[in-house]
């Protein structure tokens, strides 16, 4: 399995990223247009940086660059996805898209399950939470954790035979809507969990 790496401009969680790095779990990485700069900070040279980089202030030197206009119909992270997925990759692991500006926020989680629905496995990963996406059907392996929480939504009307097992409160085959509560803040008890839809995209938010 590839997996690439996208930096955004947001508040990124740079402890994971280097140990994630360091444990050789990327295969590309790339900075999106802000994203470069926490890069740098940590000394990270990505293998493409890419946007309108208004956020950074500056077009990156010494490093391959996708530049694109400002005023376009895509935000800079949805063509860094697109790239992705011109690459044929399996995997992207998106840090610098949660946190900041709440309209932002909500557009990545919006386009990251529209890729979970193109067949990309995605993971958000943020300071104090990561968020994996799972598109129906299919099913989500929690490894055994002492304590955390973890919400599981709905990114559809409606996402038919979903479930959760080996956590506090076990959910069975119901179908969740994105206009209920329902699924918020479910306990790990030690043991390992799963979590599964028949049909439609889910939002798991997990400890980080």
């Amino acid at each position: 399995m590839s997996t690439c790496a996208l930096v955004g401009a947001s508040e990124f969680n740079s402890a994971h990223f280097l140990e994630a790095m360091a444990d050789g779990l990327f295969d590309y990485v790339i900075a999106v247009d802000g994203g470069y700069g926490s890069l740098e900070a940590i000394g990270v040279v990505p293998d493409l940086a890419l946007g309108d980089f208004d956020s950074l202030g500056y077009t990156p030197k010494g490093v391959r660059t996708l530049s694109f206009p400002a005023h376009k119909n895509e935000s800079d992270m949805e063509l860094a996805l697109k790239r992705v997925r011109r690459r044929k990759m399996d995997e992207a692991v998106i840090y610098g898209g949660l946190g900041g500006r709440l309209d932002h926020t909500l557009a990545n989680l919006q386009l990251f399950a529209s890729y979970s629905e193109k067949g990309l496995s995605v993971t958000a990963v943020g300071l104090n939470e990561q968020i994996a996406f799972l598109t129906g059907p299919g099913t989500f392996e929690i490894p055994a954790l002492d304590e955390g929480t973890v919400s599981v939504f709905a990114m559809n009307d409606r996402c038919r035979g979903a479930f959760e097992m080996g956590m506090e409160y076990p959910l069975e085959e119901c179908t969740l809507t994105n206009r209920t509560t329902l699924g918020l803040s479910n306990q790990l008890k030690g043991e390992a969990a799963v979590v599964g839809v028949e049909k439609g995209t889910l939002a798991i938010f997990l400890p980080v």
